[in-house]
């Protein structure tokens, strides 16, 4: 299977999701995170800095449940900036 390319789009949104990670991770340490989402403190780290930039879902729902984060948050705050819905947290509306 061919992977395609990550967008510089991609890899913006990794960044922004690494950021609110680790803001909501506050000083918790790594590796009681990562423990607590079932996941390797390696992989949570690479997630943190970008160069996991599109984490699967179930991981990322997984570091919600971790730091108490919703996911709605986390689609809001990760979406492209000027997108519906980003700021409010609110789904875009249907085209």
């Amino acid at each position: 299977m061919v992977r395609v390319p990550l967008t510089p789009a991609d890899r913006e949104r990794g960044e922004r999701l690494g950021r609110l990670l680790r803001e909501a991770r506050a000083d918790r340490s790594l590796v009681d995170v990562a423990g607590a989402a079932g996941i390797s403190a390696e992989t949570l780290r690479k997630i943190e800095t970008g160069r996991i930039p599109t984490p699967a879902f179930f991981t990322v729902s997984a570091l919600a449940g971790a730091l108490d984060l919703s996911l709605d948050v986390l689609v809001a705050a990760t979406a492209p900036p000027g997108a519906a819905g980003a700021r409010s947290g609110r789904p875009a509306p249907a085209a």
